[in-house]
């Protein structure tokens, strides 16, 4: 199996950041077509309700986005310092707020990816980063903080999610019944690196629990390959984990690509395209902070690991709210993502994101009816209806069935153009036959997840 060596890695970034150093580099790092300022809230119907996003302009990072370092857009600031987030697993319904804002409200979160800072990368961002040629400032010193904080995050590396969750934030006025719109107005990446993994076991060529293939494959096409070298889990090599250091550089003109070798001479580049894989409000209930039903693997009916690579800057993600305050949170940021996400984790790197965050009430028409019960996403271009195979959080024993998610996008697709644009169901049926698709966007996180793509452009007429 390829991947980058401490050396060839070194040698990337070197190539990619020049003499001008590590930090001035970092305003490399930016989305596709920069990230846009803030805009006033949007209104419209159902049928008509394309998030607003323009605004000041491009915007590129100076340094690294260190806490409180760099430009913040948002009404309010919320840092991921280990007071403020919780390590694999999201909040309850009942869960105290670490800040509270108001409807409409934007909020610039620093989001920490968990890449660097788990138990088989030695829990030492600093140490890890460190061996592929990061200086030790150029390591996000949250990201430090909450890797050493056994007050809060002590850890069971096979039970725990690996995901930095940051919050949840109380929207006052928001109340079970509602919808809470999620807009990503800007996406910064905090750092000019990435990590892609392949851990647990897992990912669509894993190995069964016996040791066996999958269904479809033979033991010799697994991946990663089988021949772990027996360390205990939780401990660098156990599972025959394997982590890829992935720089980030600019090239021509203001888009930014991750950087993977191709044999000892060649490289791939791939551009970036900044989003977060987890945004949900709080839905299952849990005992303790801990409890598995608050895992922050599975994404559930409050969205959560929903894993949808459109949601970028600009759309929405519409989600049914189902505690006082409605009790948004974030994490699992990423630069890029392929549907389907195959090997387990995306391109993971930290992002500053500014949110918009607005209660949608039944019968406002600010919200598609399908949301007031199921998470549903936007673009401009674009609907997007969501299928999940175990939407109610493993209630029923956690199901990972790719027939099943996709059997409920397309009745929550066929809900949404009967009921919010007005088609004839049978008609509709058939509009999607011929003319929408259909994504899968994640198959690693036990509960898997499909999504429509229904074009504007089709309804405009």
């Amino acid at each position: 199996m390829n991947h980058p060596s401490a050396e060839h890695a070194r040698d990337l970034l070197i190539e990619a950041l020049g003499r001008r150093g590590f930090l001035r580099a970092a305003s490399a790092v930016t989305v596709a077509g920069g990230a846009a300022g803030l805009a006033a809230a949007g209104g419209g119907t159902a049928h008509a309700h394309a998030p607003a996003h323009r605004g000041r302009g491009e915007h590129h990072p100076r340094e690294t986005l260190q806490p409180r370092r760099g430009r913040i857009d948002g009404d309010h600031y919320l840092p991921s310092l280990p007071e403020q987030v919780r390590w694999g697993y999201v909040p309850a319904p009942g869960a105290e707020p670490v800040l509270r804002v108001r409807s409409g409200d934007t909020v610039t979160v620093d989001s920490v990816s968990h890449e660097g800072l788990l138990e088989d990368q030695g829990r030492d961002p600093a140490a890890w980063f460190g061996a592929h040629g990061v200086r030790r400032r150029d390591v996000l010193d949250d990201a430090v903080a909450i890797a050493r904080d056994y007050r809060r995050t002590e850890r069971d590396f096979d039970a725990d999610g690996p995901h930095v969750i940051t919050g949840p934030i109380a929207v006052r006025g928001a109340e079970p019944g509602d919808v809470l719109k999620v807009e990503p107005l800007s996406l910064l990446p905090r750092v000019p690196y990435g990590v892609i993994s392949s851990r647990h076991g897992k990912g669509a060529l894993a190995r069964q629990a016996d040791g066996s293939a999958p269904a479809g494959v033979d033991l010799s096409e697994v991946m990663p390959p089988v021949g772990s070298d027996g360390r205990p889990s939780g401990e660098p090599g156990a599972y025959g984990n394997v982590s890829v250091f992935t720089p980030v550089r600019r090239g021509r003109g203001r888009e930014a690509h991750g950087v993977l070798p191709l044999g000892r001479r060649r490289e791939v580049a791939f551009p970036l395209a900044p989003h977060m894989g987890t945004m949900g409000v709080a839905f299952a209930e849990g005992r303790s902070l801990n409890d598995p039903a608050l895992n922050s693997i599975p994404p559930t009916l409050g969205g959560g690991n929903i894993d949808i690579r459109l949601l970028g800057r600009g759309s929405a993600l519409y989600l049914p709210v189902f505690a006082e305050g409605a009790l948004f949170y974030a994490g699992d940021p990423h630069f890029a993502m392929g549907d389907g996400e195959v090997a387990l984790t995306a391109l993971e790197g930290s992002l500053r994101t500014t949110f918009r965050l607005t209660v949608c009430k039944p019968g406002s028409g600010d919200a598609p009816s399908v949301a007031f019960r199921y998470p549903f996403g936007e673009t401009d271009e674009a609907w997007l209806p969501v299928g999940l195979s175990d939407p109610d959080g493993g209630r029923n024993g956690q199901g990972g069935d790719l027939d099943v998610a996709m059997r409920r996008a397309v009745v929550n697709a066929l809900d949404f153009l009967e009921h919010d644009q007005g088609m004839d169901r049978a008609v509709a049926y058939a509009y999607l036959s011929a003319a929408a698709d259909f994504h899968v966007s994640q198959v690693v996180d036990r509960t898997v997840g499909v999504h429509g793509v229904i074009a504007k452009e089709h309804f405009r007429g």
